[in-house]
């Protein structure tokens, strides 16, 4: 795992494209029992070097229900985004993440970690990529199916203070999605 790790650390594939240059952020450990898949670092988690470390990963953790001990407690949690790096600013929010991280290291990734018992896949870029034709035609779709994804993987909407519409809108989420996530996480924990 130790190479692994450093090997994504020195990545730079994709730099040319990176406005702040590469500074992959991901963290595993063997032992961990949930990883989480996200979209790629934003600005304030690509200076910090700290994933989830803004507003969103807040959010993430309270919906959780763990405090930042727990959270950034590698053997309990894999932090792995789509994207390891900042992709830039696009028309309406961040860019999407690139595309190599995830086809590159991935799958080494994954093998690295033999405990993995859930895997929480937040936003659209994630459930596509590891539901693939069973991913639904929209993310609120795919979050609202999420019991045909369990027990390994659980969609989540993507945690970030710019989404309290889409929550307001599917108070479901709250009701139904949310004392499952935090049910499983619990008993994983």
């Amino acid at each position: 795992m130790k190479d692994v790790l450093h090997n994504i650390k020195q990545c730079t594939i994709c730099e040319k494209y990176l406005p702040f240059g590469a500074r992959p952020i991901v963290t595993a450990h063997p032992d961990a029992k949930i990883v989480i898949i996200g979209q790629a670092p934003g600005t304030k988690v690509h200076a910090s070097g700290i994933p989830w470390d803004d507003a969103s990963g807040k959010q993430l953790r309270s919906w959780l229900n763990v405090s930042e001990d727990v959270f950034y407690d590698e053997t309990k949690f894999a932090i792995v985004p789509m994207g390891f790096c900042y992709p830039g600013k696009g028309k309406t929010g961040d860019l999407p993440p690139r595309p190599e991280c995830a086809t590159q290291w991935h799958n080494v990734l994954l093998e690295k970690m033999p405990n993995i018992e859930l895997v929480i896949l937040i936003g659209m870029y994630a459930q596509n990529y590891y539901l693939g034709k069973e991913a639904m035609k929209t993310l609120t779709e795919t979050v609202k199916n999420y019991q045909a994804y369990l027990p390994k993987y659980l969609p989540l909407p993507h945690p970030s203070p710019r989404n309290r519409f889409w929550l307001t809108k599917n108070p479901w989420f709250e009701v139904e999605v949310l004392p499952e996530l935090r049910n499983r996480v619990g008993e994983l924990l």
